[in-house]
């Protein structure tokens, strides 16, 4: 996650916005992609228990 929002901020650049440190992406990552990561293994969880009925 942390090397998506870093080239993100590079793309977000172009418009005028500051690019990210290496540091910024790295937390914003871990802020972004913890609970994301979590959500998407409850939804995987839910199609194998739907899968096993």
């Amino acid at each position: 996650m942390a090397v998506n929002l870093f080239f993100a901020s590079l793309i977000w650049s172009w418009i005028g916005w500051p690019v990210l440190t290496p540091l910024q992406s790295v937390l914003g990552g871990a802020v972004l992609g913890i609970p994301v990561t979590w959500l998407f293994a409850r939804h995987i969880l839910r199609l194998m228990a739907k899968a096993d009925s």
